[in-house]
């Protein structure tokens, strides 16, 4: 079936991205927006708009029924969860087809079998992919996980079945800690997902985040667009990630991509997904959980294999077969993404809401961001802070470094502290530059003394401007007397 109008159930960068794609491919695009969005560029550069509710996502991006309703309404064929909200939820993507409209994703059983990590377990149970050891059930018990724990060997994770985002996770690093952790992350999964399971598996220390991007069409196709490191991250969220990884070989790429091909076959997938590995010192790497979804650090890989993967998404959704083959993919150079919240990265990552004075994006060849904002634009408190996704290409690793530090220079925002300062840091540290580095980068080197020292060199250079235009305004006030 040929798509013709898309409603976008989301809001900011993604909902705008979403839609420059659709337009490209002639395709008609519905906005829906909450009351804090009704200025918001997506609803503005949609064909059609519609309010559905006051600025809580409870009464607006999470209000599945309405939103269908709109999309029956103004003729929509298919609706386009983006990530976050309404994106993984089993339950609204099976309302979207029994009311005959394309959910532009997976279908509803693959979302609910990968949205539980003990179901995802027990999935892949019998196939070549590597896992981490732990218990196959939930545990409720103290004393069952106790034992558990002893088999495994400490350190070991407690983590929420129904969890992601690092709610619901505590790292245990010896027995006296089990009871207590375990009754923290009980209380965090049921505040956080209304699902208090929570189940025990040995905590991989060090280890690298590695994801790899998957296509599943619905005539049996599956490939993987290779991999993205996504090692560099603040409380279980990624802040930097890159494509490709400098950790990750040509051979090891071979099978983790393998390994992702197989997870997808195993519920049946279809449309654009992640399937998610740690990987260890050892270059050993374990299954971790699958997103079902467009990641937000997609453009990464779109980059590197010159793919849009929202029109592939499209394609797929309207029943077409891939154009291409696994043979077909090449790695073209590499491409680095920072995330660019609205947090004071000197403050804990703390938010940092309020209205964006000046906003000016870095331009040139390599250089993307993606943004849903514009001069003006107010960072809403109720959700998720990020501002844009500043993403560059190069044809290696080291001019991307270079090109991304360029980009963070160019990039001006006043009015809210953001994560440019934390990028900048990042790809100077020598870590980052040599890529001997993993999840515990920001507790390593993000420490006070080192914040202390970017925050003093940038009070210098602040100095060193202040006394310039100074010394420059004085000259300019000596006016010569006429003779």
């Amino acid at each position: 079936m040929e798509i013709k109008k898309i409603l976008v159930a989301n809001r900011g960068e993604i909902a705008f991205r979403i839609m420059r794609t659709a337009k490209k491919m002639g395709i008609q695009t519905v906005a829906v927006y909450s009351e804090a969005d009704k200025d918001a560029p997506h609803v503005t550069f949609a064909d059609q708009a519609v309010c559905i509710g006051p600025p809580a996502s409870s009464e607006s991006y999470l209000k599945g029924d309405t939103i269908i309703e709109v999309a029956k309404k103004l003729g929509a064929d298919a609706i386009h969860p983006g990530y976050g909200f309404l994106s993984e939820n089993a339950e609204f993507a099976n309302q979207v087809e029994k009311n005959n409209l394309i959910f532009i994703g997976p279908k509803a059983h693959a979302i609910e079998v990968m949205g539980n990590k003990l179901a995802s377990k027990e999935s892949l149970e019998g196939r070549d992919i590597p896992m981490v050891p732990g218990t196959k059930d939930a545990i409720d018990n103290p004393e069952e996980a106790i034992k558990v724990a002893n088999e495994i060997g400490y350190p070991v994770l407690i983590k929420a079945a129904a969890g992601g985002g690092g709610k619901g996770m505590r790292i245990v690093h010896k027995e006296s800690e089990v009871e207590e952790q375990m009754d923290r992350a009980i209380n965090e999964a049921v505040s956080a997902f209304g699902d208090g399971s929570v189940f025990i598996e040995k905590f991989v220390e060090s280890p690298r985040h590695i994801e790899v991007q998957i296509l599943a069409d619905t005539h049996g196709n599956i490939v993987h667009l290779f991999e993205r490191e996504c090692s560099i991250q603040r409380r279980h969220q990624k802040v930097v990630e890159e494509a490709p990884s400098v950790a990750v070989s040509d051979e090891l790429r071979a099978r983790m991509g393998k390994a992702a091909v197989e997870v997808a076959r195993a519920c049946d997938y279809i449309g654009a997904g992640t399937v998610e590995f740690l990987l260890d010192s050892n270059e050993k790497f374990y299954f971790l959980e699958m997103n079902t979804r467009l990641q937000v650090e997609h453009p990464i890989t779109e980059m590197i294999t010159d793919f849009d993967l929202v029109e592939e998404q499209i394609r797929i959704a309207q029943g077409e077969e891939l154009s291409f083959t696994q043979e077909d993919l090449k790695i073209n150079g590499h491409a680095i993404e920072l995330r660019v919240y609205a947090e004071d990265p000197y403050d804990n990552f703390n938010p940092s809401i309020g209205k964006l004075s000046r906003y000016e994006i870095p331009t040139g060849n390599g250089i993307r961001v993606d943004d849903g904002v514009e001069e003006g634009s107010e960072i809403p408190i109720y959700y998720d802070p990020m501002v844009s996704k500043l993403i560059v290409h190069a044809p290696n690793r080291e001019e991307a470094i270079t090109k991304m530090l360029s980009a963070i220079a160019n990039y001006k925002i006043e009015g809210i502290q953001t994560t440019l300062s934390f990028g900048d840091f990042v790809c100077r540290h020598e870590a980052f530059v040599s890529g001997n580095f993993n999840t515990h980068f920001v507790e390593q080197y993000f420490d006070e003394k080192a914040q202390e020292s970017v925050q003093q060199e940038e009070a210098i250079i602040a100095a060193k401007i202040a006394l310039g235009l100074h010394l420059e305004a004085r000259t300019k006030l000596r006016i010569p007397k006429n003779e």
